[in-house]
């Protein structure tokens, strides 16, 4: 499986960006999509993720602004971050998992498979 994430850019305070992350190299589905972000000096974090069949999960960060959604045809998942915030500043990656994790664990990067290779969001106050 390969990842691409697109969208990155700066955007002021309060403004909005969405996120593309298209897959490629797999034929069958039913793989969990996530998105994480690493800003400089931290730890990589959650921000959301989204099952084959649909559910989500979000970092309470960003629950009420941020969504995330896919469309299995085009094999592409999408964050579309609303109110963006000066900390919300980082670099966005997307992941995928194969096999099923629960929803306490869905948020562990460790436990996915494959990485993009992220893209830069700044925010400016």
């Amino acid at each position: 499986v390969q990842l691409q994430a697109s969208g990155g850019g700066l955007v002021q305070a309060a403004g909005s960006l969405r996120l593309s992350c298209a897959s490629s190299g797999r034929t069958e589905s039913d793989f969990t999509v996530g998105w994480f972000r690493q800003a400089p000096g931290k730890e990589r974090d959650f921000v959301a993720a989204i099952r084959w069949r649909g559910s989500t999960y979000y970092a309470d960060s960003v629950k009420g602004r941020f969504t995330i959604s896919r469309d299995n045809v085009k094999n592409t998942v999408y964050l579309q971050m609303n109110s963006l915030k000066p900390e919300d500043t980082a670099v966005y990656y997307c992941a995928a998992r194969t096999l099923y994790v629960s929803s306490g664990r869905i948020s562990y990067a460790s436990g996915y498979d494959y990485w993009g290779q992220g893209t830069l969001v700044t925010v400016s106050s």
